[in-house]
C-alpha cells in the first residue's frame, strides 16, 4: 500500500493543478475516485450526494464495478441505515442496503462496504463507498486512503468548487421560471404556425400545389411540437411528471422495437437500432416507453450534426435491463450530467442560444423512470458525443409490494 497511498497523494496534488479538475465539480470527483480505487486495490468505487433535507440522495460518481449505479437514488431509508455516529470510516453489510443493489454488487464480487461519511458543519453533504471484494477488515493503508479521499471531497464541498451537483430549488424561483419559459417557448411554434396558416389563406391561388403541401406539413409539425411542449408543461407545473402507472413484467426490446417504429419520420431516417433478440423481462410500465424514447431521441437529434447517426442499444444484468440512446453529437460536459434532469435546465442559456426547448424532456423522463423504481443517466461517450442510458428493474426477479410501488 505504500506505493499506491504515494501516488494517490500525488495524484490528488496534481487534481488540483490541472485546470479541468481544479475547479472541482464532478471531473474532479470521478478523477478522484479512479485514483482511490486504484490506491485501495478495490474493483469499484461510489460517492452519494444528499439532499440538505428529506434524508435522500442520488449516485453522482461512480467507477469500475460501481458505474451501473451512476444516477440511482439512494432512498431516506438506506441512508438512515448506513449512516451512523462514531469515526468517519466504517464497515457497512451489503444488507443494509436495498435488496436490488445488494443483490447487483454481490453479483459483482463485493463482500462488504468500507464507508467514508463525510461530515461539514453538523450535515453531511456526502458519503463515499469502497466495494470491498473479500471479508478481510481493513487495514491502517485503507483507512488513511478513505480518509484522504473523505477529506479531500469535504474540501471541495467546503470551497463549493462545483458542489453539491444537485440543486435545492427554490418553489418561488421556480414558479416564476415556468411562467417565462412558457410565455418564451410557446411563442415560436405559435408563430409559425400563424404565418404559414395566413400564407395559405392570404395568397392560396398564386401557391402551387407543392408550395401548399409544404405549409401543412410545417403547420402539422410545429402543431405536433406544440403538443409535446404543452403536454411537458402541464406536467411539470403539478411536478407529477407522469398519471397514474401500471407497473408489470414486459418485454422491453419488444417495446423499444414498437416505440422506435412510431418516431416521428425525421427521427426515424437516423435511427440504427442494435437491439438483442431478447432480454430478461423488465418491470415497469410499458405504456412510457415511447414518451421516454421520444424524449432521448429528441435531445439526441437536437445535439447531433444531421448525417449522424443515432443509436439504440439494450442489454441486462442480475438485477436491472436497460436501453441507451448513442449519439455522436456535441456531448456533454462531464458537470453537467445530473443538471440536464433539473427543471428548464438548459445548457446553452440566454437570448443567443442555438438550441431551443423549454428543459423539461429530460427532467420529465428522469420522474417517469423514478417512479418506477429504475434511473436514468447521461454520460460522454468515448470518442466523442452522449450516452443517455435508461434502467428498470428485471421482471423475471421475485419482488415485495414495497420494492415495486404496489403497497
Amino acid at each position: 500500500m505504500e506505493v499506491a497511498y504515494r501516488e494517490l497523494t500525488l495524484g490528488i496534488a496534481a487534481l488540483f493543478n490541472d485546470p479541468v479538475t481544479a475547479r472541482g465539480g464532478l471531473p474532479a470527483l470521478d478523477r478522484l475516485l479512479h485514483l482511490g480505487q486504484y490506491a485501495l486495490g478495490v474493483p469499484g468505487m461510489a460517492l452519494s450526494e444528499l439532499h440538505n433535507s428529506g434524508g435522500a440522495g442520488r449516485v453522482i460518481a461512480a467507477t469500475g464495478t460501481a458505474d451501473w449505479a451512476l444516477g440511482r437514488p439512494v432512498q431516506p431509508e438506506v441512508v438512515t441505515a448506513v449512516l451512523r455516529p462514531g469515526p468517519t470510516t466504517y464497515r457497512v453489510e451489503l444488507g443494509a442496503v436495498d435488496d436490488e443493489a445488494s443483490d447487483q454488487m454481490t453479483s459483482l464480487g463485493s463482500r462488504w462496504i468500507l464507508l467514508h461519511r463525510i461530515d461539514l458543519d453538523g450535515r453531511t453533504p456526502a458519503m463515499l463507498g469502497a466495494f470491498m471484494p473479500d471479508d478481510r477488515p481493513a487495514d491502517p493503508d485503507q483507512l488513511a486512503v478513505m480518509a484522504l479521499l473523505g477529506a479531500t471531497v469535504g474540501r471541495l464541498y467546503t470551497e463549493r468548487a462545483g458542489l453539491p451537483v444537485q440543486s435545492a430549488g427554490d418553489d418561488l424561483a421556480d414558479r416564476e421560471l415556468f411562467i417565462a419559459v412558457t410565455s418564451h417557448e410557446l411563442r415560436t411554434p405559435v408563430t409559425v404556425i400563424k404565418g404559414y396558416a395566413d400564407t395559405l389563406r392570404d395568397h392560396w391561388s398564386q401557391l402551387d400545389d407543392k408550395a401548399r403541401r409544404e405549409a401543412a406539413r410545417v403547420i402539422g409539425q410545429r402543431s405536433d411540437e406544440l403538443a409535446r411542449l404543452v403536454d411537458r408543461l402541464l406536467a411539470a407545473s403539478t411536478d407529477t411528471a407522469v398519471g397514474t402507472l401500471s407497473p408489470g413484467p414486459f418485454d422491453l426490446v419488444e417495446a423499444l422495437r414498437h416505440a422506435a417504429a412510431n418516431l416521428p419520420a425525421d427521427l426515424r431516417r437516423r435511427f440504427r437500432l442494435e437491439l438483442p433478440e431478447r432480454l430478461p423481462l423488465a418491470y415497469g410500465d410499458r405504456a412510457t416507453i415511447p414518451n421516454v424514447l421520444t424524449e432521448l431521441a429528441t435531445n439526441a437529434d437536437k445535439y447531433s450534426a444531421r448525417e449522424q447517426t443515432v443509436v439504440l442499444t439494450a442489454g441486462n444484468d442480475r438485477r436491472t435491463v436497460y436501453f441507451q440512446v448513442l449519439d455522436r453529437g456535441i456531448g456533454i460536459a462531464h458537470e453537467q450530467v445530473h443538471q440536464v434532469f433539473e427543471r428548464f435546465w438548459q445548457a446553452d442559456s440566454g437570448d443567443g442560444r442555438r438550441y431551443g426547448g423549454a428543459g423539461l424532456g429530460l427532467y420529465l423522463v428522469r420522474k417517469t423512470i423514478e417512479r418506477q423504481n429504475g434511473w436514468v443517466s447521461l454520460r460522454p461517450r468515448d470518442g466523442g458525443g452522449t450516452v443517455a442510458e435508461v434502467r428498470l428493474p428485471r421482471g423475471d426477479v421475485k419482488r415485495d409490494a414495497h420494492a415495486s410501488g404496489e403497497a
